[in-house]
């Protein structure tokens, strides 16, 4: 008799974000009416980790949009020789990210919104991937650029009802960056490289908004 294959393994739960955090969101995800919450910080701060835990424990009255959504698709970075750079500014779409929160902000009855999410393990963006119903009172968007204030990007904060800057020890967030690069498939050596060449370069941009968020959160 051949063994029963052992099905997939559910994705563990989101840990509870920090109580005051939920409670500033949840005065946000008032059924009635559509708002939008950014978090941001530098690459590995923690972003997509705190808006993954606001989303769950708000149960249905939350969806989450991320930015990485608008990078640019490998090929493209190719042909606009960025692609050595991933991650910066010019690597994006902030016009299209733009759009898509204008429309966010004002949801047509009947209508869902379909937004782009950001494979990790193909390295792309992916459209039509995060269905965004209209009765959902808040939308969570996270990425590195919310408060940066060059170009197309100075567009993006006025169509945010609230932003957060998120603060992690430097040492810590270098650290967690290469092993994240490492789990999604770089070489260490290379993941160092690139977190110390491309990365952390990004972070200096990053740091410079940190004044204009409502809240700034330490992160453990």
């Amino acid at each position: 008799m051949s063994a029963r294959p052992t099905p997939p393994q559910a994705p563990p739960p989101h840990p509870p974000p920090p109580p005051r955090l939920l409670a500033r969101a949840r005065e946000l995800a008032q059924p009635g009416r559509r708002r939008v919450l950014g978090i941001t910080g530098a690459p590995g701060a923690g972003k997509s980790t705190l808006a993954g835990q606001i989303v769950a424990a708000l149960d249905g009255l939350a969806v989450l949009v991320p930015m990485d959504g608008f990078h640019l698709a490998r090929r493209e970075l190719e042909r606009l020789g960025r692609s050595h750079r991933k991650g910066a500014p010019d690597t994006f779409d902030p016009h299209g990210y733009a759009a898509l929160l204008t429309r966010l902000r004002t949801p047509d009855a009947g209508t869902t919104v379909y937004a782009p999410a950001f494979d990790r393990t193909l390295e792309e963006p992916v459209a039509g991937s995060i269905p965004v119903p209209p009765e959902v009172p808040l939308v969570v968007t996270e990425g590195n650029y919310l408060l940066h204030d060059t170009g197309p990007w100075a567009s993006i904060r006025p169509l945010l009802d609230e932003i957060w800057f998120l603060e992690l020890e430097p040492g810590v967030r270098v650290r967690r960056l290469v092993d994240r690069h490492v789990r999604f498939g770089k070489e260490r050596a290379y993941a160092e490289r690139w977190v110390r060449d491309s990365d952390e370069a990004n972070a200096r941009l990053v740091a410079r908004g940190r004044d204009r968020a409502d809240l700034v959160v330490p992160m453990p």
